[in-house]
């Protein structure tokens, strides 16, 4: 199948280092400490933080930082195939895990010692880039929660199809079954948290793939300060200072 026509533009009308369109809404769960909604593409997901509280499981407290947890659920109805995914399924906890380790380097955990934070994000909507989408969404939440981090963690995926690398993947092209790379990136201190491959790939190609994505994690982590600046202007506004 072509993924990259002769004029150079990809199934949705893309070109190959072109983003999805990203959106992002702060605050969409009023019960949480913080909570946004993040869309790349046709994939959104929302994303809620709980915390810092006191830990619940006094044998999992940590006398030195903040026990992070995390937890990823897709909605039943956020794919095509309405398959009942079992509670717990391992795809989810190892996404969890993922999503865990990726902000526990943002986090100044060692701020909040004995205490707990929760982060919950659901897919709403599945269209390739999940992952990155939940890392992002779960970022703005902490931000929103007034997490101190040392810096925002942003993610963005890149691939590569018909010898083009592509960036920002959409679920048609992710299941084309070649190389994917996922990263995760702290922008301001240029430091990579997170890196996900599918399958191989030669060396220079790879390195080409990588810094793809790298530029798409930049251009989400300006975007992503842009929607907190707006913010923090209405928050000021609101309080008529």
């Amino acid at each position: 199948m072509e993924y990259v026509s002769p004029e150079g533009l990809r199934l949705d009308g893309r070109r190959p280092m072109e983003m999805r369109q990203i959106r992002a809404e702060i605050g969409a769960v009023s019960k949480a400490d913080g909570s946004a909604v993040f869309e790349m593409g046709n994939t959104k997901v929302i994303a809620a933080v709980y915390g810092p509280r006191e830990v619940q499981n006094r044998s999992q407290q940590l006398s030195d930082k903040a026990l992070v947890r995390c937890e990823y659920n897709m909605a039943n109805f956020s794919t095509g195939d309405r398959m009942r995914k079992p509670k717990g399924d391992r795809r989810s906890t190892e996404i969890s895990l993922v999503i865990r380790q990726t902000l526990e380097e943002c986090i100044l955990t060692h701020l909040m010692p004995r205490s707990q934070i929760d982060i919950y994000v659901q897919v709403l909507q599945a269209d390739g880039g999940t992952r990155s989408a939940c890392i992002n969404a779960a970022t703005l939440a902490l931000a929103d929660a007034g997490i101190p981090m040392r810096d925002l963690v942003t993610s963005c995926s890149a691939g590569y199809l018909n010898s083009t690398p592509l960036l920002d993947l959409n679920y048609v092209e992710d299941s084309a079954g070649g190389p994917d790379v996922t990263v995760g990136i702290l922008p301001k201190l240029d430091k990579v948290t997170l890196l996900q491959m599918d399958s191989k790939l030669p060396i220079d190609i790879l390195e080409n793939v990588i810094q793809l994505a790298t530029e798409g994690c930049k251009a989400i982590a300006n975007y992503i300060r842009e929607i907190l600046l707006e913010n923090t202007k209405e928050l000021e506004y609101r309080r008529g200072s």
